[in-house]
């Protein structure tokens, strides 16, 4: 597995791994409801996200093949952490994790926040992050507001 910056031309992988995940956050299955949101994820729209400074993506392949992403916003905000179905429980969202927390190093201003899937709060909650509200359901979507403050 190697953990590397994202570029421009990841686009479009990125867009369908988040969007082979997207059951997992959209309200309904189907992904009804959440049209506003999932146009965040398009290709476009993450090319947008990896050319903007405010973003840094990194990308996990294993064998050529996209197994996860991460990407941290304005240096404290988690906006992406997505592994693929079939590298999922093997610790690659905490070695993701773990990348962007080291990657960002003195940019961060000591914490991090991510609005998590309820799918992903228990990873989340093992990362060391906690809820600071309830499950929020907008848009079509369902997330919990988490924080993760250094030792």
């Amino acid at each position: 597995m190697r953990i590397s910056r994202a570029m421009i031309e990841d686009a479009s992988a990125i867009s369908r791994l988040i969007g082979s995940v997207a059951r997992f956050f959209t309200l309904q299955p189907d992904g009804l409801g959440a049209e506003d949101f999932l146009k965040t994820i398009s290709p476009e729209a993450v090319a947008s996200y990896l050319v903007d400074p405010r973003f840094a993506y990194f990308k996990a392949v294993d064998n050529g093949a996209l197994a996860g992403v991460v990407a941290v916003r304005d240096g404290s905000h988690v906006y992406h952490l997505f592994v693929d179905e079939s590298f999922q429980r093997r610790g690659l969202s905490r070695q993701l994790w773990g990348h962007a927390r080291a990657a960002v190093g003195e940019a961060s201003p000591g914490y991090f926040t991510v609005n998590s899937t309820p799918y992903a709060q228990p990873v989340y909650e093992r990362f060391g992050f906690v809820a600071t509200g309830p499950r929020v359901e907008t848009k079509g979507i369902a997330f919990v507001p988490m924080r993760w403050v250094a030792a």
